[in-house]
Protein backbone atom coordinates (compact mmCIF):
# COMPACT_ATOMS: atom_id res chain seq x y z
CA UNK A 1 0.00 0.00 0.00
CA UNK A 2 2.84 2.40 0.78
CA UNK A 3 4.14 2.11 -2.78
CA UNK A 4 0.72 2.87 -4.24
CA UNK A 5 0.05 5.75 -1.85
CA UNK A 6 3.38 7.31 -2.83
CA UNK A 7 2.74 7.13 -6.57
CA UNK A 8 -0.14 5.81 -8.61
CA UNK A 9 -1.34 4.37 -10.78
CA UNK A 10 1.26 1.58 -10.84
CA UNK A 11 1.46 -1.75 -12.63
CA UNK A 12 2.02 -4.96 -10.69
CA UNK A 13 5.61 -5.00 -11.97
CA UNK A 14 6.16 -1.41 -10.75
CA UNK A 15 4.83 -2.39 -7.32
CA UNK A 16 6.98 -5.55 -7.26
CA UNK A 17 10.09 -3.50 -7.96
CA UNK A 18 9.29 -0.93 -5.26
CA UNK A 19 8.42 -3.55 -2.65
CA UNK A 20 11.53 -5.58 -3.45
CA UNK A 21 13.73 -2.50 -2.98
CA UNK A 22 12.28 -1.97 0.51
CA UNK A 23 12.18 -5.60 1.58
CA UNK A 24 14.97 -7.63 3.11
CA UNK A 25 13.77 -10.66 1.17
CA UNK A 26 12.97 -11.38 -2.45
CA UNK A 27 9.24 -11.47 -3.20
CA UNK A 28 8.06 -13.09 -6.38
CA UNK A 29 5.84 -11.19 -8.81
CA UNK A 30 3.17 -13.87 -8.28
CA UNK A 31 3.18 -13.23 -4.52
CA UNK A 32 2.72 -9.51 -5.15
CA UNK A 33 -0.10 -10.17 -7.64
CA UNK A 34 -1.84 -12.39 -5.07
CA UNK A 35 -1.54 -9.63 -2.47
CA UNK A 36 -2.85 -7.04 -4.94
CA UNK A 37 -5.87 -9.25 -5.65
CA UNK A 38 -6.61 -9.50 -1.94
CA UNK A 39 -6.30 -5.74 -1.50
CA UNK A 40 -8.71 -5.21 -4.43
CA UNK A 41 -11.20 -7.63 -2.80
CA UNK A 42 -10.91 -5.75 0.51
CA UNK A 43 -11.60 -2.49 -1.31
CA UNK A 44 -8.21 -0.96 -0.46
CA UNK A 45 -7.12 -0.87 -4.12
CA UNK A 46 -8.86 -0.31 -7.41
CA UNK A 47 -7.54 -1.04 -10.87
CA UNK A 48 -8.16 -0.27 -14.49
CA UNK A 49 -7.01 -2.29 -17.43
CA UNK A 50 -4.67 -0.71 -19.97
CA UNK A 51 -3.92 -3.12 -22.78
CA UNK A 52 -2.68 -6.35 -21.24
CA UNK A 53 -1.79 -4.88 -17.86
CA UNK A 54 -3.59 -3.52 -14.83
CA UNK A 55 -2.93 -0.14 -13.25
CA UNK A 56 -3.52 -0.07 -9.49
CA UNK A 57 -4.54 2.95 -7.43
CA UNK A 58 -5.50 3.32 -3.77
CA UNK A 59 -9.23 3.31 -3.04
CA UNK A 60 -8.75 4.63 0.48
CA UNK A 61 -6.66 7.38 1.99
CA UNK A 62 -3.70 6.24 4.05
CA UNK A 63 -5.10 7.81 7.25
CA UNK A 64 -8.47 6.08 6.81
CA UNK A 65 -6.77 2.74 6.16
CA UNK A 66 -4.53 3.11 9.22
CA UNK A 67 -7.57 3.96 11.37
CA UNK A 68 -9.50 0.91 10.16
CA UNK A 69 -6.58 -1.50 10.46
CA UNK A 70 -5.60 -0.15 13.88
CA UNK A 71 -9.11 -0.72 15.19
CA UNK A 72 -9.15 -4.25 13.73
CA UNK A 73 -5.76 -5.00 15.33
CA UNK A 74 -6.88 -3.60 18.69
CA UNK A 75 -10.04 -5.73 18.66
CA UNK A 76 -8.38 -8.90 17.38
CA UNK A 77 -5.21 -8.91 19.48
CA UNK A 78 -6.14 -6.94 22.60
CA UNK A 79 -9.92 -7.52 22.68
CA UNK A 80 -10.45 -3.77 22.41
CA UNK A 81 -8.38 -2.89 25.49
CA UNK A 82 -6.36 0.16 24.45
CA UNK A 83 -4.57 0.29 27.81
CA UNK A 84 -3.27 -3.26 27.26
CA UNK A 85 -2.06 -2.34 23.78
CA UNK A 86 -0.28 0.76 25.05
CA UNK A 87 1.26 -1.11 27.99
CA UNK A 88 2.48 -3.84 25.66
CA UNK A 89 4.30 -1.43 23.37
CA UNK A 90 5.65 0.79 26.16
CA UNK A 91 7.10 -2.24 27.97
CA UNK A 92 8.65 -3.77 24.84
CA UNK A 93 9.98 -0.69 23.06
CA UNK A 94 13.01 1.42 23.81
CA UNK A 95 11.52 4.89 24.10
CA UNK A 96 13.57 8.06 24.03
CA UNK A 97 12.90 10.76 26.64
CA UNK A 98 11.25 12.81 23.87
CA UNK A 99 8.91 9.94 22.97
CA UNK A 100 8.01 9.43 26.62
CA UNK A 101 7.28 13.14 26.93
CA UNK A 102 5.04 13.09 23.84
CA UNK A 103 3.14 10.05 25.16
CA UNK A 104 2.70 11.70 28.56
CA UNK A 105 1.42 14.87 26.85
CA UNK A 106 -1.05 12.87 24.72
CA UNK A 107 -2.41 11.10 27.80
CA UNK A 108 -2.70 14.38 29.71
CA UNK A 109 -4.58 15.96 26.78
CA UNK A 110 -6.89 12.94 26.55
CA UNK A 111 -7.59 13.11 30.27
CA UNK A 112 -8.43 16.84 30.03
CA UNK A 113 -10.86 16.45 27.15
Amino acid sequence: MEAVWESSPLTAMDITERVTLRSSRELSPQTIKTLLGRLVKKGALSFRQQGNRYLYSPSVKRADYVDRESETFLQRVFKGAADSLLAHFVNRTDLSPEEISRLRKLLDEKESS
